[in-house]
């Protein structure tokens, strides 16, 4: 079977059955595959030819986007396998290709306890940031999906989170009145329109914001994960 043909084959397959985020993943490793390869058969590619097409692929990129790349290539094999070529070898499964794309080493995130959180949020004068805070800390929710928020999103006491990290159009997320009360109020202040950014600064700016709000209090803040994680300098 030819490559090209093979992929779009898996491909239309993720389409149909996938995620957006696991789509989007699928479609650049695998046509930047095809174009290596133009059009050479699935058999003719062996271990050398996939690893230094992994390593170009990935050069520069963490371990967990390595892992990541080499795992939806290694999928792509094991999907051809079962459903058409039964005799192709899965030559991303041989020991060293394994070996260096191994799954990355994981973060054992420390929590931080609810009367710590407290301090932070209570200590962060700016109305903004206050806010900010709060919704990753009573929401649950990323500093990105904070920053995507607009006036249209907010319905009651939930709101929209519009294109979180599962890959999923939307997610709900359920906040106290209180904090839906500040924000609603914020939003009146400013007059902003209904599709306009509540929070119109850049990722950079909310980044040093946490650290900073973490750093009043001894605490090292991560503020790409919920705001309940962090390492602790205390």
């Amino acid at each position: 079977m030819k490559i090209a043909q093979a992929v779009e084959r898996h491909l239309q397959y993720h389409r149909v059955n996938s995620k957006k985020n696991t789509v989007k993943t699928c479609e650049f490793v695998l046509c930047r595959f095809s174009e290596t390869f133009a059009d050479l058969e699935l058999e003719e590619v062996g271990q050398e030819e996939i690893l230094d097409f992994l390593i170009k692929l990935t050069n520069g990129n963490r371990q967990s986007t390595k892992r990541n790349r080499y795992s939806t290539l290694s999928s792509f094999y094991n999907f051809t396998i079962n459903t058409a070529s039964p005799e192709l070898t899965n030559h991303c499964t041989t020991p060293i290709i394994k070996k260096i794309f191994r799954r990355a080493t994981c973060i054992q995130w420390k929590i931080i306890d609810k009367e710590t959180t407290d301090e932070i949020i209570f200590r962060t004068m700016n109305t903004r940031n206050r806010i900010i805070m709060e919704l990753m800390a009573r929401g649950g929710m990323r500093i990105g999906e904070v920053l995507k928020l607009t006036p249209n999103d907010i319905e009651n006491r939930k709101l929209i989170t519009q294109e979180p990290k599962s890959g999923r159009a939307g997610e709900v997320v359920f906040i106290p009145r209180k904090l839906l009360l500040r924000l609603n109020d914020y939003v009146k202040d400013r007059k902003l329109n209904a599709t306009e950014m509540i929070f119109q600064i850049f990722y950079v700016a909310a980044w040093a914001m946490v650290k900073k709000a973490g750093e009043m209090v001894g605490v090292k803040l991560r503020p790409h994960a919920h705001a309940s994680h962090a390492g602790s300098n205390r």
